[in-house]
């Protein structure tokens, strides 16, 4: 289990691993790419938009100086994109040690579609690093002990999947989507880590949340102007963390030896809202094996991405 006090300074040695992280231009990805460059691993920065991409990247080695990292182009709300990112990827010849699904879009106020026809919060947060894992599995397979890390949210607690109403077809409440998106995201990861292990492969699967950070889950909630900022300056120090802390989970379950596939890592303290990174239980919802499979044939139909390596 993750110890009680565990942070950064233990992260192990991350020399001659490559890793990816999607949307690592800012908040938890960058601070997660970040710490990972500083222990020497060769990080590529995920991001769709190069001119953000790049300014991370110069902050990066700013940070980190002698850092190993690039940026390539990955939009994980476009499927083309994806299977662009990824041909070009195993064109390097090279094996993927880690790759941390991190990119989302959270709450939109109106209903969106992706260029595929996908609902804007499921497409980015489920469909689009469902579809990256499965086309970045042979490269993931080559290294000796590669780990997916997804992340997820609290919001997964309210979130329901419903197959007749799984993209927001007949009703979209923002929240119930991107509650829906989270819980597909542990969905996901848990069958992902079952596949794995009945496949006999060393993959490790773990689906983590970062608690509430200040430029997560609150900034982009409801409410604005002078109140929103009030009540944000009052109670941050108490309710949330920074994006240094809140990249804690998915750093603990990317590099701790002592990280198991399958569990569900958030962080220790007053309802998982801040503290370090712990093993922590998720809603039941999340652990229906038999929704699991259902999203993962359902995942595969639309986005048409197989996982023939662990049919």
């Amino acid at each position: 289990m993750a110890t009680a006090k565990w942070t950064a300074a233990d992260i192990p040695s991350q020399a001659g691993k490559t890793a990816l992280v999607t949307g690592a231009n800012s908040g938890i990805g960058y601070q997660a790419a970040l710490a990972l460059a500083r222990h020497g691993a060769h990080v590529l920065l995920g991001c769709r938009n190069a001119q953000k991409g790049a300014a991370a990247l110069a902050k990066l080695l700013t940070e980190a100086p002698g850092a190993s990292a690039d940026v390539v182009s990955l939009d994980v709300a476009s499927l083309a994109s994806v299977r662009s990112f990824a041909a070009a990827f195993a064109a390097r010849g090279v094996q993927l040690d880690l790759l941390i699904n991190n990119a989302g879009v959270m709450a939109l106020p109106n209903r969106e579609l992706t260029e595929d026809g996908l609902e804007r919060q499921m497409g980015t947060n489920h469909f689009g690093h469902f579809a990256l894992t499965g086309l970045l599995m042979p490269q993931l397979l080559a290294a000796p002990a590669p780990r997916v890390v997804t992340v997820a949210s609290l919001a997964h607690r309210n979130g329901k999947i419903d197959f007749a109403n799984l993209q927001s077809e007949k009703k979209y409440v923002p929240w119930d989507a991107y509650g829906a998106s989270k819980l597909a995201n542990i969905l996901f990861a848990k069958e992902l880590q079952r596949r794995a292990t009945a496949a006999g492969t060393a993959l490790v699967s773990i689906p983590v949340h970062p608690g509430v950070s200040v430029t997560n889950i609150f900034e982009n909630g409801p409410g604005s102007g002078g109140l929103k900022a009030m009540i944000l300056k009052l109670l941050s120090p108490v309710l949330m963390q920074p994006d240094t802390a809140g990249a804690l989970p998915t750093l603990y379950a990317a590099t701790a030896p002592q990280a198991k596939g399958g569990e569900y890592i958030g962080p220790d303290g007053l309802m998982e809202m801040k503290g370090a990174p712990t093993v922590v239980q998720p809603k039941p919802q999340a652990l229906d094996e038999a929704v699991g499979k259902k999203l993962w044939t359902v995942s595969e139909e639309l986005t048409g991405v197989v996982y023939p390596v662990l049919g």
